[in-house]
Order: structure tokens, then sequence, then C-alpha cells
């Protein structure tokens, strides 16, 4: 093998030795090596034990640490037979020798001889001893040490957390003499569990037993099965700080430690970063990486809850980091059985969160800051300890988020009371984006302290003697999200009446609808990316405001008898809602502004940030506003060449009730086309054309292009192609 290396020349003094499929070049020969047998499959290191063979030889050494653990576990008689769940979860005991992952993108670790700098990656670590047989061709060198983990898992291991959760041991099979026997000491558990007769329990715990052991056996088959690697590993959660945390900031890439982390966290991590790769079998690899996590999760959420990182200030983070990422994945997600259990598991988050004091009060203090010459480990000990008090933060507030667009999704109201929320506004996003302690000083001097909350927030919102139509708080894109998700969630509170008790009624959201609005312009340091992403969402909550999309929808599908699997199935349809007197209301004519709107952000969209979680939902709700105008025999419509959005959202009730400063703008073309429509007593509308069922099929295709990022956009364009067909 060594003989492969056919070319060499000198590049700023150190001889490059190329491989002769890829032509990609090392520094030196082992790694050269290494990076050969993934061509040829060559697997020379072979456990003496089990006879497994692997293509290096610190993988190698580190699948033999696991039998040795195993072996000294059942020579100690003072080690428990039965491993708790923290066992499988805590990966601090086997990778504490193992090198940390590299803080800083691939493109910064990288030397002119193409290779990562190993001073520079374990100065950045504090590191002073790193192994020389790193897989320099992996962005995260402990994903092999992941992937080893998961595959060296035994069944047994699987079922067996379960045990930590019930107050006896399960037994695998029959056995003489008493039935709950300790492999520590029964009488410390305080139970009268020794009492329990044999028979019909004793048959209970067998089967329960074989049902967790063949329930885990099949998961664990699944990975074995999808041919999931460490190189696949590596790729997905590359993808999530690349492409997801752009779009959703609830991880920090630049302080982020891949071996403090518990394996459930980095399984759904992967499982979304693997939405992002173009094989046809990495979804199938997601979902089995994505049960595996759940499975975890389920049966160990009492071991993960204690679990405290070095700079958290409360226990159980992770866990809600952890229940989030699983949700987010599970509500967007192709397969119907893992959305319906994303769902149904969407309080945990906030139950878990409550447990554990996260709502305390714990931001950083900003008298904490280090000063200029403070020494750089003190520098990055402040840096690490905001980073974690960030993370928290935003972990609950990404739970909002997610619990406004589920409630939207599957009409089925919040889990929480948005308005109410306690939790103060998160830091602006170039110091969370900063990728040094330096650069994350400069930005956290330059900004002005503010301990707004968003329950001042939301006071300033819906207060009738607001001087301003804009919002005076310092808002980060993804604040505005969370404002946008509480108003949302107000929406959905309402019923067919429009009436809900406790609530502000639906003038009070309109009109804070409108300041949200002008705040969106205001915010001159957005980017026209994050701008977009945030008008998307606000049109959608300004639709579902004058009509609930979801319910319209299922209306649709149940009046024609048209399966469709988005919002829950088939539903009882309202009796008296007249579909083609709605498309003749001013708020029909509202919202289909709204869907023409969303339709255009969709489009305009630059690539990489195409993806935004709430994108599938807007869109889907535009469609349903343009199908329903077309079954209504409304195909065609002359829309304003230029949208005045307070017009379009406002009525003169609105207006009249305002005590703002609201300027009416009754002359415009906008508040013309909604209170008259394109047919006026004063002559045709003169407007832009549009042809709602060319748009629908427009839309069509987006629906085509989000299924393979989003699995759930497959049943929404399945129900767009229905209601098409429909329509000719």
């Amino acid at each position: 093998m060594a003989g492969s290396a056919v070319s060499s020349d000198s590049v700023s003094g150190i001889k490059k030795q190329a491989c002769r499929v890829c032509h990609k070049r090392f520094s030196k020969a082992e790694h050269l090596r290494r990076h050969e047998r993934c061509h040829t499959g060559s697997k020379p290191f072979v456990c003496r034990q089990c006879r497994r063979p692997f293509a290096r030889q610190d993988a190698l050494t580190r699948h033999e640490k696991l039998h040795k653990r195993d072996a000294d576990a059942t020579q100690d008689p003072s080690t428990p037979s039965l491993p708790t769940p923290s066992t499988f979860l805590d990966l601090s005991k086997t990778w504490k020798t193992n090198a940390a992952c590299t803080t800083c993108s691939p493109s910064e670790n990288l030397t002119e001889s193409g290779s990562i700098s190993e001073q520079q990656a374990a100065k950045e670590l504090n590191l002073h001893n790193t192994p020389s047989d790193v897989d320099f061709d992996l962005i995260w060198p402990d994903s092999e040490e992941l992937f080893q983990s998961i595959m060296a898992t035994d069944v047994s291991d699987q079922w067996q957390m379960l045990s930590g959760t019930l107050p006896f041991p399960l037994v695998a099979h029959d056995t003489p003499g008493p039935l709950f026997r300790s492999p520590v000491s029964f009488d410390d558990r305080g139970s009268s569990v020794g009492d329990i007769p044999n028979g019909s329990g004793h048959r209970a715990v067998h089967d329960v037993t074989e049902l967790v052991a063949s329930s885990s056996s099949c998961i664990t088959a699944a990975v074995k099965a999808t041919s999931i690697t460490s190189v696949f590993l590596d790729e997905c959660l590359h993808m999530f700080f690349a492409r997801f945390i752009p779009t959703f900031p609830i991880l920090h890439r630049a302080t982020f430690v891949f071996r403090d982390c518990t394996h459930a966290l980095l399984l759904n991590a992967i499982a979304i970063g693997s939405l992002y790769l173009g094989p046809p079998d990495s979804v199938a690899k997601g979902e089995t990486l994505w049960r595996l996590a759940h499975t975890a999760v389920a049966t160990s959420w009492q071991s993960l809850i204690t679990h405290i990182g070095p700079y958290d200030s409360c226990h159980g983070v992770q866990l809600v980091i952890t229940a989030l990422l699983g949700q987010i994945y599970g509500a967007l997600s192709k397969n119907r059985a893992i959305r319906t259990t994303s769902q149904i598991l969407r309080p945990l988050g906030f139950f878990w969160a409550r447990h554990c004091g996260m709502y305390d009060d714990k931001s950083y203090p900003l008298t904490s800051l280090p000063s200029e010459d403070a020494t750089h480990e003190k520098k990055e000990k402040e840096w690490h300890t905001w980073a974690a008090c960030e993370l928290q933060q935003r972990a609950l507030l990404a739970h909002y988020l997610l619990d406004g667009l589920v409630a939207q999704m599957t009409g089925n109201g919040s889990a929480v009371r948005h308005v109410t929320n306690p939790l103060r506004l998160p830091s602006s996003e170039n110091a969370f984006d900063a990728t040094s302690a330096d650069e994350w000083l400069a930005h956290m001097r330059s900004q002005s302290p503010d301990c707004s909350g968003f329950r001042d927030v939301f006071r300033s919102l819906f207060s009738p003697g607001a001087k301003s139509r804009s919002l005076n708080f310092q808002f980060t894109p993804f604040a505005l999200r969370v404002v946008l998700e509480g108003l949302q969630s107000i929406v959905s509170d309402y019923d067919e009446h429009d009436v809900a008790f406790g609530i502000p009624c639906r003038s009070d959201v309109r009109r804070a609808l409108v300041r949200v609005h002008e705040t969106i312009s205001m915010c001159i340091h957005f980017s026209a990316a994050e701008r977009l992403e945030i008008l998307l969402r606000w049109h959608t909550v300004c639709l579902d405001s004058v009509i609930d999309s979801t319910a319209l929808s299922r209306d649709i599908c149940a009046r024609y008898e048209l399966p469709q699997y988005v919002s829950g199935g088939y539903r009882i349809i309202r009796p008296n809602f007249d579909l083609t007197s709605w498309c003749q209301t001013e708020d029909a004519r509202r919202a289909v502004l709204h869907a023409v709107a969303i339709q255009g952000i969709v489009e305009q969209l630059p690539r990489g940030r195409a993806h935004v979680i709430h994108m599938p939902s807007s869109l889907f709700a535009a469609a349903t506003v343009y199908v329903a105008f077309s079954l209504a025999g409304h195909v065609t419509l002359n829309l304003p060449r230029t949208v005045v959005w307070q017009d379009a959202l406002l009525t003169r009730a609105d207006l009249n009730l305002d005590h703002s400063n609201v300027r009416p703008t009754s002359g415009s073309e906008t508040r013309r086309f909604v209170e008259t429509g394109p047919d006026t007593p004063l002559g045709p509308f003169e407007g832009d054309g549009r042809n709602l069922l060319y748009e629908l099929n427009s839309m069509q295709k987006l629906f085509r292009c989000l299924s393979s990022q989003w699995g759930i956009a497959h049943d929404m364009e399945t129900v767009v192609a229905q209601w098409i067909q429909l329509c000719h």
C-alpha cells in the first residue's frame, strides 16, 4: 500500500504524496495509507476476541476497550450487572482519551499543505497531548468514536436501560428462586416490591423484557442495515451547522464540543443534517438515527435530566435541546408515524425545563465581561459561560417557535401561553456568531444593555396608548420570530365565531401585526434573507388572522372527499361555512394578498436560506387560499400593483378604534381592492392580473423541491395535486 504514493512535490518545504484514485495530497505517508483504505475497503486490523475487522488501528483500540470494560464489570462484584441508562448515553468515559472536535471551520484549520494544524487545534481546545492517529479526513474526528459506540452497543444494553426506570430489575428468562433479585442491595430501595407474587407477574415481566429487547434489536439492526458510517455522521453534523443553524440558531458552533454532548442530542442533530444530503438513502439513515435517539430519550430521560455541562447553570439543558431537535425533525418528517409522535410529545420540553429551573433568570451579567487586558484563559472561560447561558435561553425560545408552528399546522392550539413568556430577549446575532473570545467581547461592549423580556414586548404590542408604530426593543430576527409565534398562538385560540376568553380580540391582533411589520422595516441591521424569512412568517400569521387556513384546507378536502394527512387526517367540516360566499368577502381578498406575497417570498429566498422550518406550512396556507378562490370560480384576479400592508390588514373599524399613530390611507389601491373587489362601480380594477390556477401549478413544483428537505411537503404536494385536478 505504501507504493501507492505515485507523486510528490515540494510545497512550502513539505513533501506531499497523492492518492492514485482521487489525487488528494497528504503530508504523511500513514495518513495517505489510511485514506486509501476508503477506496479499497481494506480493513487490516482485526479484533482478537470477536474477529471484527477495522480500517484503522485507533478504531480497533477503542473497540477493544469495550471488551475490557465489559470484562472488568463482570469480574468486579461491586459493579451492578445491569448498566444504568447513563452507561449508554454518557460519552465522557469513552471519549476522554480521544481528540476533541475542531472548533473552527475546516477552511480555518487547513494549512498550506492541506492538512489540519495539530498545534492550532490543540491550542484552541487547550489540549497538549493530541493523538497522532486522528483521522484528518473528518471535520469532526469524534464521529468515528460515536459510530463505534453505536455499532458496539449490545441489544441487552438497550433493553437494560429500562431497568433503571423500574423499582426492580428485569429478568430475561425464567430462573428458580426469588423473582426480583437485586444485583446490588435490594434493601436499600426501601420497597415492598419483593412481596409481589410469582405467576402472572413473572410472565408479565418476561413479556416486557422480550418486547423491549425485540424493539431495541430492530433499531440496532436498522443502523447496521442502512450502512451508516463515521463519514456519514461527520457529513450530517457538518451540514447541520452549515445549513440548519444559520436559519435556526440554537447551538453555538464556535464553542461546541463534541465529546461533551450526549448520544441523543448528537443523533438528533445528525438526523436533521441528513436532510441536507443528496444521496436518496440519507433520509432512511436519518430516520434510523432519529429512532435510536428517541428510544434513548424515552427510556433514559431520568438520567439525561441530571446531566449538566461544564458551563451550564442548571441540569437538563441538553435534554431540552435534544427534545427540541427531535421534535423539529419529527414535525416536518415524511413519516406520518414520526410526525404524530413529535406532536404528542410537544409539551415535554416545557415540562422538563420547568422541572430543572431553566425559566429562572440566569442571564449572563454584563458586569462579568472580562477587561481587554485579561488573560486568554479568562476570556475563553467567560465566552463559554456566556454561550451556555445564551443556549439555555434560545433552547426555550425555540420551543415556543416550534409550538406556534405545530399549532398552526395541526389546528390543535398551543401547548403554553406565549404572552406570559418570562424569558428575556436574546443577545445580538453578531455576538452569537463571533468565532473568537475577542470578537465576542468587541460585540458585547458595543451593544447597550437591554433587560427587556417578551412579556414587556406583548404588553407594549397591546397597549392602547402606544405612541409609536414600531416597537422600541433591541430585536434580533430570532426574537421577532418568537413574537410572531406568540401572535399566532392567540389567533389559534379563536373559535369559528371569532370568540376566545381572556385574550385580545382580532382587531387588537391585527393592529399588533401592523406594528410588528413596521418594526421589521425599521431593523436596518437585518440581512435581506433574514428580513424575507421573518416576513414570510408574518404574512402567514396575517393570513390566519382573517381565515384559519388549516380549517379551510380540511373543509375543502372533506367536502370533495379528498384524503389528506397534513393536519391529522379527516375532520368534521364546518356546517355553516360557504366557500363561495366567503370568497366574496373582504377577509378573502385580504387573504389572497398575503398568499401572493408568500409565494413571491418563497421564490425570492436565496438557495442557502430557502429551507426555514416554517416555509412548508406557509406555502401550503397560500395554496389553500388559491384553490378556495379557484373552486369558487374566481380563477383570474386583478391585484394591486403595490400593496400597502396596513390597508391590507386593518379594517375601517380597526382604524377608528386605533389610538396609535396609524394614519388611514383610504384612497390607496390596496384599500379599494379589499373593500370593493376587482370589479367596482367606478369601473374595472386595473391591477396586476394573476391566474391563480397557473400559480397553483407553479406552487406544486415548489413543494416538490421542498420535499427533498422537509418530508411533510411530500404530503402537501399530494394534496395540491388533487386540488389542481379538482379545479380543471
